[in-house]
């Protein structure tokens, strides 16, 4: 009778132990990284390194793209945020791919935006919408201060107020009014001939650079900065990413 127990104790142990390991299985992530007709940064395989150390530290699973064609309701099923690492201009073939990315948006798929990921799709609304606003331009790269607005975001939490960057200072428009802002450009340090033209004074002497907010149902954060592949080696801005990362992801790490 003992070893009659003694094994169902064992059986329950292995059941519980399975049905724990399924509970935790582990997040899964798709880095897109297509561009269309354009210039194309050269950071692309540093981002895409980073970004697969980052989520290998934190037990996530990457998998990297650059063919629209993975966009479809079967494939896309298998993630829990998208990451668009310094994807640019136009980065689907076919209605049905954008319908597909919508329908995951719409199902609670989280979405994470680098650089010039907010220069895709230039002419699709929703999709501006999604990333919170729509690249106009940039001021030349220089090293240019910028400021913390929001300290408690995972993204942010371990900056001083000021964050010294060598970077390009990007200017969107069409910005969604219910992004959260995370950092700022501080306007002041950053030497544009172009200012009057864009952004003039529309925010006095900050631009957002950094935001999240929720979209349709999705948790979505997006950094301008990013342009250089060295920048992806520096510990401070991989903390940055992993921050937007894990917030997407909701994940309390």
């Amino acid at each position: 009778m003992k070893k009659i127990i003694f094994t169902l104790i064992c059986l329950l142990t292995v059941f519980n132990i399975q049905a724990n390991e399924e509970t935790l299985k582990k997040k899964r992530v798709l880095i897109y990284t297509k561009n269309g007709k354009g210039f194309v940064h050269k950071n692309i395989p540093s981002s895409i390194k980073a970004l697969q150390e980052i989520c290998a530290l934190e037990k996530i699973e990457t998998d990297v793209s650059e063919d629209p064609a993975v966009f479809t309701d079967k494939n896309l099923a298998k993630y829990d945020a998208i990451i668009f690492s310094n994807a640019n201009n136009d980065v689907f073939d076919t209605e049905d791919q954008k319908k597909a990315f919508q329908k995951y948006i719409r199902s609670g798929g989280g979405f994470i935006a680098i650089h010039s990921a907010n220069a895709v799709e230039r002419s699709w609304p929703w999709y501006w919408a999604l990333v919170g606003g729509k690249f106009v331009r940039h001021a030349p790269h220089q090293e240019f201060d910028v400021i913390v607005i929001d300290k408690n975001h995972p993204s942010t939490n371990f900056l001083d107020k000021k964050w010294a960057v060598n970077d390009e200072c990007y200017y969107s428009n069409n910005l969604n009014p219910d992004i959260h802002v995370l950092l700022a450009a501080d306007l002041t340090t950053v030497e544009d001939k172009k200012r009057s033209e864009y952004p003039a004074d529309i925010f006095g002497n900050y631009f957002p650079l950094c935001w999240s907010h929720e979209f349709e149902g999705a948790r979505q954060w997006y950094t301008a900065l990013g342009h250089d592949a060295e920048t992806y080696n520096d510990p401070t801005f991989r903390k940055h990413l992993r921050g937007g990362i894990l917030w997407v992801l909701n994940d309390k790490k």
